[in-house]
């Protein structure tokens, strides 16, 4: 009983009272005017109706505020992708000395159904991401993660952000990797622990950033055809990839 949910619960109690009432009005019926059979009726009814209603109207408001806040956080995540995280993989692959093994998967198409998009995702989920920060270089990714500072640190004040666990740990990620480059004045001298500390940060943000973006990428197919060809056309996984048409 305890799993029941509230407004159950509630509905079951209202009807209960009311056919305590009842058995009470019918058990001296022979004395019991017409007047007190119809507020039997009323008492027992009416909160009843008025319950059920005021449950109607809030879930009509409550999907339509859930449907609201969606389409702010997709247009959150549109943004970044556009502004900040197709920029992102594209740098983070120049890390991954297993970035060739993601090039199958990867290879988007446009017909593409529900069931490549849910093996996209489990094949970016489970790839071993091997990001070696001491392969590719890190003060372009700083000075590029440097630039979109306050673009990233006004997501993380958007209300919206915390709707969405995921992308909220995607952007927490992503910003304390840009904290811990930002603290290092030579990426060109660090020590071996510094490097795989680096490696550490730059493969969780990798990892979490991918994941994001085979969502995303389902997304678009589903709402927005015309910015899901063009995602299609920028692959960041794909080093050939190019917007223009041939």
């Amino acid at each position: 009983m305890r799993h029941i949910d509230w407004r159950i619960k509630a509905v079951l109690s209202l009807l209960f009272a009311g056919a305590v009432v009842y058995i009470i009005v019918y058990a001296v019926r022979d004395a019991a005017s017409d007047v007190l059979i119809n507020l039997a009726t009323d008492i027992t009814l009416i909160p009843v109706a008025v319950f059920v209603m005021k449950l109607l109207i809030d879930g009509i408001l409550t999907e339509r505020e859930k449907h609201t806040t969606n389409r702010k956080m997709s247009m959150v995540v549109g943004a970044f992708f556009s502004e900040v995280g197709t920029s992102l993989i594209e740098r983070f692959r120049g890390f991954d000395v297993r970035a060739e093994e993601l090039l199958g998967a990867t290879a988007l198409k446009m017909e593409w159904a529900d069931r490549d998009f849910l093996r996209l995702q489990g094949r970016l989920r489970d790839h071993g991401y091997g990001v070696d920060s001491r392969s590719g270089n890190l003060e372009e990714l700083k000075a590029f993660m440097t630039e979109k500072r306050d673009f990233m640190v006004r997501l993380l004040e958007n209300p919206n952000v915390l709707e969405q666990e995921s992308f909220s740990d995607l952007l927490w990620a992503v910003f304390h990797l840009n904290e811990e480059l930002a603290h290092r004045k030579d990426l060109g001298r660090l020590s071996p622990a510094d490097y795989e500390h680096l490696s550490g940060d730059m493969r969780r943000a990798y990892g979490l950033l991918a994941a994001e973006w085979g969502v995303y990428l389902r997304h678009l197919r589903d709402r927005y055809p015309y910015l899901f060809s063009l995602a299609v056309r920028t692959n960041p996984f794909d080093p050939q990839a190019t917007a223009e048409i041939v």
